[in-house]
């Protein structure tokens, strides 16, 4: 489980557009979900497999926010 605020980068993996789910692989090698409340906050129109993002997690542990990583 991640931490509070803690963020890490990593690459799209699977991408919904309609659904605005999908999952990342973190350069720890980690894959992780993320949902639509996650990418809400980003901002973003949409992701594209293999692009690279800046992901962020809430105190228990899930994603919350998924950036590009020259985003703050």
């Amino acid at each position: 489980m991640r931490g509070y605020g803690a963020a890490m980068q990593g690459t799209v993996a699977t991408y919904d557009p309609h659904s605005r789910c999908g999952t990342l692989l973190l350069d720890d090698g980690d894959e992780v979900a993320f949902d639509a409340a996650a990418f809400d906050a980003s901002g973003l129109r949409l992701l594209r497999p293999g692009q690279r993002v800046r992901v962020e997690h809430n105190e228990s542990g899930q994603v919350s926010r998924v950036t590009l990583p020259t985003f703050q």
